[in-house]
């Protein structure tokens, strides 16, 4: 299983479905669209960036993803993380939180705290920031089935510490549709779902407009089975869904697009990595433009976090994770990246240890400080390979688009269990090609040695930490004027009924200390409950 030679005459195509040629020339540029496409760093359509100076001027932000147990303990490991040089917050919440439960609701019982940070009121999240600068510290809230109410929570805490929330920036990841692809951390049916995204859209147009309400997940979607090109594409089709929402509510484009963000994966071939980048932001910067009549250069940008790679990573030989780790930040890093959330060696056995955690974050400044990632722009542009590559790839992704479209859209797609039984097709065949070693995967199907203990620190989970969020949620019950808290899940209902945005309800619901089960109950009485469509 370690012999490196591939079979003569076989071709070689990347995941995609590209096929990778032995040499490239200028000649294969101009076969497949030529420069047209390419532009100037900071120009449309941002092939090489949507920054004139890119990392010259500003690095990329370091916004390593974490969050366990309560918001104590998770308020401790971001001051850490600061500490170290972090320039970002990327929050983790536990499952009960992510669908809506509260900690002491029979479902939540042992996964209060375990993979994230257990919140149900208003009193978390104030723990959870208490002492860090949110206008130094921009913060991602990786949250989605509940995000509305934890972005209410969220813009709540800002103001009640003085901060002007017309001016905070931050980001939710409320992707609700690759939800219902890949993670599954739904709680409403999916023409509702995509509603309240449109409700949290508006709300920030109208109240806080630096806020990013959205960022858009192709990550999940390519854990789950989807090729790179499908990544990209399948995100497209849904930011597509999100702003066409946003414009039936009578926002213009320029109103909200610039607001929007995107969540990527890296694993994988390199060059096939980079160039589904590049080609990405000329084809996002392409439909913003062109079918959207954006006007403002904002509304084009293709902001994005990349650095992730979770189904990249091994559970055999843990510690060669550090190596993969490495090359998704150069691969995210000559990417044009705005963010970096990199994954850490032991995220195949645990919660993150602060150890590991410490390694993702001097690898993504070691390509800054010493491997002079930040001194040009697009170092990779105008090589052969890579340009015709990108022209590839977008070819690609504006086919995989087309024919979404053609199948009637992407909400109608994912409501039908369509895209999600293409995907899980897709990863069962990659499985079992990498179990029968077609697809080589070093430590698994070649290079593997006798398997020695790991070297990795393994997360507890605690049942009194558990038991002790359950109690803090009790206290802050039984202090809140009850009253008030009626009161306000009633406007939550009532909005919910009328069909209005139910952002300002659940606002004010947070601010009376209304807990995440207690108003997700309420918009479950009005939209339901989602059921996943089986398809084989």
């Amino acid at each position: 299983m370690n012999d490196m030679t591939r079979p003569e005459g076989k071709p070689i195509r990347n995941e995609s479905g590209i096929e990778i040629k032995p040499l490239y020339t200028a000649a294969d540029v101009e076969a497949t669209g030529g420069l047209e496409m390419i532009g100037q760093p900071g120009d449309y359509p941002y092939t090489r960036g949507i920054h004139p100076m890119m990392y010259r001027q500003r690095p990329y932000t370091m916004r390593q993803y974490t969050g366990f147990g309560n918001a104590a303990d998770t308020n401790k490991r971001f001051k850490y993380l600061i500490a170290n040089g972090q320039t970002g917050l990327n929050v983790a919440f536990d499952l009960p939180t992510q669908i809506g439960l509260d900690s002491d609701d029979p479902l939540s019982v042992g996964e209060v705290g375990r993979v994230g940070m257990a919140v149900d009121t208003l009193a978390d999240v104030e723990t959870a920031f208490d002492g860090i600068d949110l206008d130094a510290i921009t913060v991602s809230l990786t949250v989605n089935g509940a995000a509305a109410v934890l972005i209410a929570m969220y813009l709540a805490m800002a103001e009640k510490r003085g901060y002007d929330v017309k001016k905070l920036r931050g980001t939710a990841q409320n992707d609700i549709l690759k939800e219902f692809i890949g993670r599954g951390t739904w709680v409403f049916p999916v023409e509702p779902s995509v509603k309240l995204v449109g409700d949290t859209i508006e709300y920030c147009a109208q109240h806080a407009p630096k806020y990013t309400p959205v960022s858009v997940c192709g990550y999940h979607i390519r854990e789950s089975g989807a090729t790179p090109a499908q990544e990209m594409a399948f995100a497209f089709c849904i930011a597509k869904a999100y702003a066409d929402d946003a414009i039936a509510r009578g926002l213009h484009i320029d109103e909200f697009a610039g607001r929007l963000s995107y969540n990527f994966n890296v694993f994988g071939n390199l060059f096939e990595q980079v160039a589904k980048f590049r080609a990405g932001r000329s084809l996002w910067a392409k439909i913003v433009k062109e079918h959207y009549g954006a006007t403002d250069p904002r509304s084009m940008w293709l902001r994005m976090i990349a650095g992730g790679g979770g189904g990249g990573l091994t559970f055999e030989q843990p510690e060669v994770n550090i190596v993969r780790g490495a090359y998704y930040a150069l691969i995210a890093a000559l990417s044009g990246a705005q963010t970096m959330a990199l994954c850490c060696y032991d995220e195949a056995y645990t919660i993150p240890s602060e150890y590991a955690q410490r390694i993702s974050l001097r690898t993504m400044q070691l390509l800054i400080e010493e491997m002079g990632l930040a001194d040009t722009v697009d170092p990779l542009g105008g090589a052969w390979y890579v340009e015709t590559l990108t022209n590839q790839m977008r070819a690609k992704m504006e086919e995989i688009m087309a024919d979404v479209d053609a199948r009637g859209g992407i909400v109608k797609m994912v409501a039908e269990g369509r895209v999600q039984a293409q995907v899980s097709a897709q990863a069962y065949a990659m499985q079992r090609s990498i179990e029968e070693g077609q697809f080589r995967k070093v430590g698994i199907n070649c290079y593997r040695t006798e398997e020695e203990k790991p070297n990795v620190e393994f997360h507890p989970y605690n049942e009194a930490d558990a038991q002790a969020q359950v109690t803090r949620l009790e206290s802050v019950r039984a202090k809140r004027d009850a009253g008030q808290v009626k009161e306000a899940l009633g406007r939550v209902r009532a909005d919910a009924q009328a069909g209005a945005n139910v952002m300002p309800a659940i606002v004010e619901a947070v601010k009376a200390y209304a807990s995440v089960g207690e108003i997700t109950n309420e918009l479950i009485g009005v939209y339901g409950k989602y059921r996943e469509p089986i398809r084989f």
